[in-house]
Parts: structure tokens; sequence; C-alpha cells
């Protein structure tokens, strides 16, 4: 190592990008680009020991510091490779490629190294060729100018090492030999510190004895991690005396940083002791944050979530619970996998309000009235059975109140009196949707074993809502599915169950939790899917679908003005008169609920506030009266509906609300109507059409929906004797048409249908009963008098009346029993204009529910047996004693 090395004039150049190889520093590197792979092959392959390279830093043009990573070749394209560079006094110049996209930065000193290892491969498939060289620097040397030779760089070079002579004159100066000195006593401490930690040193000591100083300042240096600049500043360092300084500082520095990490252990494990070494971590941070300056009074996250469970009011036996978790989670470590599942636990814990409550402020029945009043019209029995409750809760509190269930169509207003039930009980509400739940999970939560696990909906409602009696709305509770994951309905049980409920177990909570001051109110559109035991829980108040008189006055009272107010208008701009109101609900709408009526409205609405959009880009040209001319209105309201709009300038004292005043507000009319929202969707003259000919009857029946008028048409063609059905029907209704063919098969000599002697009556034809709106699945027993008039009508040829629907079972015997639903039923033959309705005699006590103004403009025939059925659903009475009386 303390040869001199004879330097040729001109070496090929190996460029290093952000690293700096210094003499005596042995490094590995693996050449893979052509380049850098010709290089090697020519100057060290083919050269063998005699060959040498030159190792010149590169530096980037966006680069300021280095890693501790090595680049594994230059694999740098230059651009022209027939170009040479002049090299002046800067310590840096410039290469630009033709490209002009890399500016790369050479430094003009670099060391020239020998191979002390070299290894050829070939890469498969491709066949490239590739080299792996250990390589030792030597000497620096200086570049004079570069070139190119084939794919790779040479550089014309000049030595910078001092010679013999002139190292031996810098030995015998007093500066450098106190320099010298300093620098084996530093190094030789660190020697000593890194043999205590590692076991190690004897070969570097030995170093210490052989070496020349200033090598031995190259060699420490390159063993430590340091910046790209540091690195460029020792190979600048030819004068042997900075060297070594150089060399000295980062010795020492290195020695300091090996101490003070010395330091903070030897702290840590002096307040260790045998049942502290769980802490060993915690305590390492804390030194560290001492010998930085950084340790505050303010305690950590940890005791933070400690005070805020301390403040939750948990009862002991879950307090005990939580200290548990609380002291596991601090012997843990925010980089263990379990950490962040424990703290998001204990912070539920901490969210939930275990004892936070509403404050309830006296139950006033009457304002309660006048709420339900002004927010509901209509359902009179359905409010009276709310005010009974809150009565109750005034009476007696902490008394355990029946859990009420809504059932009725959509867009009645179940969701809106649970929200009034909560305002006038002065609680919080909390809306939980079940509509789709299928995982039991939803309701009970995950346990906390499985990835990804949350408490279930109710326990998240509660932390929401932050108190723990609110009125918590079950939404949808008729929808819930159950498949493998189980069964929400049945961990339903437990919820709404006063006796269990105090002690609900949700599994991610894992501690019972008291549900007993929450007021669980539940909606449904039908009872049927709940299951019995569930329903059995619940107290059912059902909601029927509106009045046509009903819908107006909702209309007038709550549907306009919401509308108005959702699209920026008012009632000084668009009136719909109520006129116009009652013909949107006869003839656009025809549904139990209010929801299709809010939307025709809604169309009104952005049809007039088109007007009110484009009068807004005239504002700045006049202030003066416009007439306003759109192509979208015209399409709309036609050519003679023009609306006047004032332009008010605005002034401090304006608000944007009035920025348009209108001289004549905007009123709607029949054709206003057609033009907005179409042609009208149904007519009174609907039934009588469909009932035109003989073989089809109307019967009336229940969805979910709400009531509904179900037309049943019968036909007969040359056949076997079949009877055919169609109109997606299931079991019940096919048994239902099989029941009314063997009927009227029974009756038919009495109903002149067939002599005496013609036994068959389907004898050389088939029967054919469809029920249309095909793809709408229908079911139930109450269709059984309908199909038995739709076929005497058939047979007798004449046919029913159109103002006449029905609804009723028959059985073989012809009695006619009661069905459900009658109230939704009749609503829906009002709605259709329907006059007449065929009942079962033993439903007559049901039409109290049906309110009198409806029950005034119809005729209710009670039927105890299929003769009057049929002797009220023709005219003139039942056919067969129309053919005795002539």
């Amino acid at each position: 190592m303390g040869e001199s090395v004879e330097l040729p004039g001109r070496l090929g150049i190996l460029p290093f990008r952000n690293k700096v190889l210094l003499p005596g520093a042995i490094i590995r590197i693996r050449c893979t680009s052509p380049s850098s792979v010709k290089l090697v092959e020519q100057e060290l392959w083919q050269k063998e020991d005699k060959g040498l390279i030159g190792i010149l830093p590169v530096r980037d043009a966006d680069t300021t510091s280095v890693g501790t990573v090595l680049s594994s070749g230059p694999g740098i394209d230059l651009g022209d490779r027939n170009s040479k560079t002049q090299v002046g006094v800067a310590d840096t110049h410039k290469i630009v490629g033709k490209s002009q996209q890399e500016v790369i930065q050479w430094h003009t000193r670099g060391v020239a190294a020998r191979a002390l290892h070299l290894s050829r491969g070939v890469e498969k498939p491709s066949g490239r060729v590739t080299y792996v060289v250990v390589l030792e620097g030597l000497c620096r040397f200086s570049v004079q100018e570069i070139s190119t030779r084939g794919t790779y760089y040479t550089a014309r070079v000049s030595p910078l090492d001092m010679t013999r002579p002139e190292m031996e004159l810098v030995e015998q100066d007093p500066d450098f030999t106190a320099l010298s000195l300093q620098f084996k006593a530093t190094a030789m401490e660190l020697i000593s510190v890194l043999e205590q930690k590692q076991k190690t040193g004897g070969r570097t000591k030995v170093l210490l004895e052989t070496v020349p100083v200033h090598k031995l300042a190259d060699i420490f240096v390159a063993s430590f991690e340091i910046s790209f600049e540091e690195q460029l500043s020792m190979l600048d360092s030819v004068d042997v005396k900075v060297r070594v300084s150089k060399a000295t500082e980062l010795v020492n520095r290195h020695l300091q940083s090996i101490r003070v990490a010395e330091k903070i252990t030897q702290k840590v494990e002096g307040q260790l002791s045998k049942a502290q070494k769980e802490y060993l971590l915690r305590q390492q941070m804390r030194a560290i944050k001492e010998e930085l300056g950084d340790n505050d009074d303010d305690e950590d996250d940890v005791s933070a979530l400690e005070r805020k469970m301390q403040s939750a009011g948990m009862p002991a036996n879950i307090w005990k619970h939580a200290q548990r978790e609380l002291r596991r989670l601090q012997k843990m470590q925010p980089q263990q996998p379990g950490y962040n599942n424990s703290r998001v636990y204990l912070e539920l814990l901490a969210d939930l309000p275990w004892q936070t409550a509403s404050e309830e402020h006296e139950l006033d029945l009457k304002a309660a009235k006048e709420h339900l009043d002004s927010d509901h019209y209509g359902l009179v029995k359905v409010k009276q059975r709310i005010i009974e409750y809150l009565a109750v809760r005034k009476l007696k509190p902490d008394a355990r109140g029946p859990v009420l269930c809504f059932v009725g169509p959509p867009g009645v207003g179940k969701t809106s009196l649970a929200s009034s039930i909560a305002a006038a009980l002065g609680r919080k509400f909390i809306r939980i949707s079940l509509g789709g739940v299928k995982d039991e999970a939803d309701i009970r939560g995950h346990r906390r074993t499985y990835v990804g696990s949350m408490p279930g909906r109710l326990i998240d409602g509660l932390k929401k809502v932050a108190v723990c009696n609110p009125v918590m709305l079950l939404d949808e509770i008729d929808k819930t599915g159950s498949d493998v994951r189980g069964d929400p309905a049945s961990a339903l049980l437990e919820v709404l169950d006063p006796e269990q409920n105090k002690t609900f177990n949700d599994h991610y909570l894992n501690v019972p939790y008291d549900l007993s001051k929450v007021i669980f109110v539940a909606t449904a559109n039908k009872a049927q899917p709940i299951p019995p035991p569930l329903l059995d829980r619940m107290e059912v108040i059902e909601l029927p679908g509106y009045t046509p008189e009903e819908k107006l006055r909702i209309a007038m009272r709550h549907l306009i003005p919401r509308v108005l107010d959702q699209h920026g208008l008012t009632s000084d701009f668009l009136q719909i008169p109520e006129v116009m109101v009652k013909l949107i609900i006869e003839r656009y709408t025809r549904e139990a609920g209010v929801r299709n009526l809010e939307r025709n409205l809604a169309s009104l609405a952005r049809a007039a506030a088109v007007i009110v959009a484009e009068q807004e880009h005239l504002l700045p040209l006049s202030k003066d009266v416009h007439q306003l001319s759109s192509p979208l209105l015209e399409s709309r309201l036609g050519d003679s509906a023009e609306v006047e709009m004032e332009v008010i300038p605005m002034g401090d004292n304006h608000e944007m609300s009035s920025d348009f005043r209108v001289n004549s507000p905007l009123i709607v009319d029949e054709s206003m109507l057609e033009k907005v929202l179409g042609p009208p969707r149904f007519d009174d003259k609907e039934t009588g059409e469909r009932v035109a000919a003989p073989g089809i009857s109307v019967g009336l029946v229940w969805t979910s929906f709400g009531g509904e008028v179900q037309f049943v048409e019968a036909t007969s063609m040359v056949g076997k004797g079949d009877l055919h059905l169609t109109g997606q029907l299931g079991d019940v209704i096919k048994e239902s048409a099989q029941i009314a063919l063997t009927w009227v098969r029974s009756r038919a000599t009495e109903l002149k249908f067939a002599s005496a002697k013609e036994t068959n009556l389907l004898e050389g034809r088939d029967v054919h009963i469809h029920f249309p709106a095909g793809a709408i699945p229908k079911d139930g027993p109450s269709a059984g008098v309908t199909l038995v008039t739709a076929l005497v009508s058939l047979f007798s040829h004449t046919r029913v009346r159109s103002d006449t629907a029905m609804t009723g079972e028959m059985t073989l015997r012809g009695l006619v029993l009661p069905v459900g639903g009658v109230k939704d039923k009749v609503l829906a033959a009002h709605r259709y204009g329907i006059k007449r309705v065929l009942l079962p005699e033993r439903n007559l006590k049901d039409l109290v529910d049906v309110p009198s103004a409806v029950l005034a403009s119809m005729e209710i025939l009670p039927a105890k047996r299929m003769e009057d059925v049929l002797e009220h659903a023709f005219e003139g009475g039942c056919p067969w004693r129309r053919s005795s009386r002539l």
C-alpha cells in the first residue's frame, strides 16, 4: 500500500454517480451497461494485472447529497460520442448531450483504481455480458481533457499525489507531526470503543502501525457514512495536512456519536430492573428525548386516553375490564400488530355514552299534539296512539313502553312520525336502516379476533349520537334477510325485549351495555315478512294510504311550500291552484303516499326556475322591465306563456333571494300541466274501457305499496278442457282459480250455461285466465270472487259492471270469506273512480277505519254467498235469475 503508482498519461474513465472512491478504499461494483462493460473488457480484462482505470465522480444536475447505496455502473448517455471537452480551472464542468435532456457535472479530480478481483458472466436468455469487479483506489489524479474511445470515455490525466522526496519533507514538519499524533490518538480511541462493542479491532491496530498517516486518513474516512459533499472535500484535499486535519475531525465526530449512543444505552439500563425489562423500548425513547432536549411535561396519548376513560362514567365491572385492556396497551409498542386494534377498542369504550343522557324537558301534550298536526295531516288514530304513548311517558318516565312499529306503504310519513316522537320528548334521534341486512354481525358486531372487526350498528349509532337515551328508528325492519352469516331478525329479539336489552352483549364490545333507556321505533312496508317472535315484541300501528282529499291538503300545506323553497322560488313567482293539484292527483299519480305527487310538483317548479336562471344573465343590462323569452320555456309553456320580471339593482338592503320581483306570478293551468308533465297517465274511463267485453272483472288487491285495482280476464277457445293461468301467479291464487272453475262447472245447469243433458261445460274447449301486469308477482286468496265473476261473465256472454270492484275469498260451496287490507283496497277503488265495492259481509266492521268522505262517495255492497256477488256484479242482477224471470 505504500508503493508508488506509475500513472499512465491517459485512463479509461468509469463515472460514479454521487459516490467517491478514495485511495486505499476497496469497493465491489457490477457493470451491466454496454459502455461500462466495454471499458472493463478493454482496460482491465485484456490487460490483466497491469490494467488501471480512472474513477471520476459524477453529480446529477439536481442532486445535492448522496445516500449509502453505490450506483451499479455508469449507464449514462452523454450525447455526442465524438466530442472533446477541455477542462479549465473550475472545480466542475458540464457536458450537455444532443437531446438537451440530461446535464452531467463531472468532477475534475478522480482516483486511479486497479482490479483486485474480476469475474465475467452472461445473463440468460438475453446473452448480455456483465462483469463483477472489486476495485482498490490507488492515487489521486487531475483531469486535463475528456474524450471518447468507442462507447466509453477516456481522459488525459496528471498525478496529484506528492513524490517520495516531497513527502519526506512534509513528514519533518512539526505541524504535520502534531496532526499525525492527534489523528492516531483519536483513531486508536475509536478502535478501542469499537473493539469493546464488536470484539474486533486487532487488524485495524496493525494498520495504524504500518500504513502512513496520509493514507490512513483516506482509509478511515472511506469506512464512514458521510455526505457526498464531504467525500468530494476529502478527495480534493491534495495537501496532506489538510487531509489529515479533515480526517481527524470526521473520526472524532464518529467517535462522539458512538459515545452518545452508549450514554443513552447505559442510562436506560441503569433505570431498568428485572421486572421492568418490558419497558425497554419506552425508556430508550425517553432517554433519546432527554439528550435532544425535547423532553416536555405533556403526557402522551395513552395517558390522555386513560383520562378520557375515567371521565366516561363506566360501571365498575366494565371499568375493571377497561383497565386490564389499558395495561395491556401500555406494555405494547405502536409497531406491534395488535396495538392499533386495542387502542381503537379502548377509544370506543371511552366514547360510548354510559351515563350521558339527553335532558328531557317537561312533556306538554298539547304542544306535542300541535306539533304532530302541523307536521302530519290526517292519520288521526296514529297520532292519537302517539299522544297516548307520550302521556304514559309523562306520568312514568322510566316506564317500559311497547316498541311501536309503523307499517304502511312508502311515502305515508312513517319515518317523520318517529322524528316527531323524538322532538316531543326532547331526545336526540338516530336512524338505522336495516334494509338488505343479512349478517347478524351488523346487529351484534364482529368479534375482535377477526381482521377488520367493528361494532354493530346499534353500538356505533349510540357512539355517534353520544347519549344513552335517544329515540332509535329501526327503518325497514321487514327487509332483513338471513344466510350462512346468521339471522339479523333473531338478533333483534334481544334488542327489542325490555327484559333482555338491559345487558345487551355486542360481540365487538364484549361487555354488557344497557339499552333499556333507548326508545325503539320500527318501520315496515308490510308485517308478513317479519318473523312472528319479533313481531310479538312490537305494537303494530298501520298507516294506510291517503285519500285524494288528504293528498290535496298535504300538498297545499306541506309539499308546495317545501318544493318552492328547495328550488329558490316563492309564492310571489309560482302559484299552483288547488284545482291543478287535484288534477295532478287524479291524472298523474295513483299511489298510497305522496312521493310521486311531490316529484310532479318539483317538475313544475323546475320549469318555473328556468325563468329565474335566464333572468339572472340580464341583470347588468337594464333596470327596466323585461319580457323573457327562452327556447326551453317556449317548449314547456307555449308561445303565449310569458312572465314579466323587474330587475332590482343590487344594494346594501337587498338579499340574494329578493333580486327578482315578479309583476304577475306564473299560475299553473291545465295546458301547462300537459306541457311540463306530459299527457295524463290515468283517467276515470280506464275501468270502463277495460271492462268492455264479457269475461273481464275488476278485483281489489293489497301490496306493500298499498291497495291496487287488479283486472282479471278470461276467455275460451277450442281445446281439450284444460285451464291455462298466466300473469306470474303464486300457488294460492292458482288454487283459487281452480276452485272458481269447479264452482262454475258445478252450477252450469243453474246458471243456464248448459242443459241438463250436457254434463261437461268444458267439453271441446279450454279456458284461459290472465292477470295483467305479468311482470308483477301475484298471490293470495282474495281473488276468488273476482275469478268466479269473470268466468260467469265469459260463459253467460254478459259484461260485468265497470263501476264495480270486488274482493273476497270463496269456498267450494260458494261461501264468501273475509280478507285483509280492506281499508287500503277501498281507498284504491276510490282512487280509480270506482263507485261500488263488493266486500265480504264479515269485513263490514273494517270500514270503521275508512274515512267518512270516501264512504259517502261510494256504495259498499256486502256479500255472504257467491250468489250475492253475482247479483250485484251484473247489470240487472244475476244472469240465471234474469233468465228465470224471463
